[in-house]
């Protein structure tokens, strides 16, 4: 695989056209941190890390649906930087998503958050997805 991370983006996606409740995919420190900011902006229900000895574990996500309506809180996911072509931003021209009302994921040297609180800690780094 040479792109885990946009296995781990197509995975959840695949799962929402699939309305899957729970979606597994396999665990790494980047995967862990994203999946971290999308429960702190609450785009996914809650996850759980399973940690297997001398493997890479698996990470367990619980996708979050309207209850009324049956639509996912992800709208779409779009992975930016990649392997053949990384994409770099600074504080100044840090992108907005939907004029704000989407998040950026930008891993940074103080770790990975969304684009508001980079713009906040006021650092820049590699832009990975955009989720809205």
């Amino acid at each position: 695989m040479t792109d885990p991370i946009s296995d781990y983006l197509t995975r959840l996606r695949n799962a929402i056209k699939a309305s899957h409740r729970i979606v597994e995919v396999p665990s790494s420190k980047i995967k862990k941190e994203i999946t971290r900011v999308l429960f702190e902006k609450g785009y996914i229900l809650n996850y759980k890390f399973e940690e297997v000895v001398n493997h890479q574990g698996t990470i367990k996500i619980a996708l979050k649906y309207n209850p009324i309506t049956k639509t996912s809180a992800i709208k779409k996911m779009e992975r930016i930087s990649r392997p053949g072509l990384r994409r770099y931003t600074g504080v100044e021209t840090m992108p907005r998503v939907i004029n704000g009302m989407g998040i950026a994921i930008v891993t940074t040297s103080k770790g990975v958050m969304t684009d508001k609180e980079a713009r906040k800690l006021n650092v820049g780094g590699e832009v990975l997805c955009y989720i809205y």
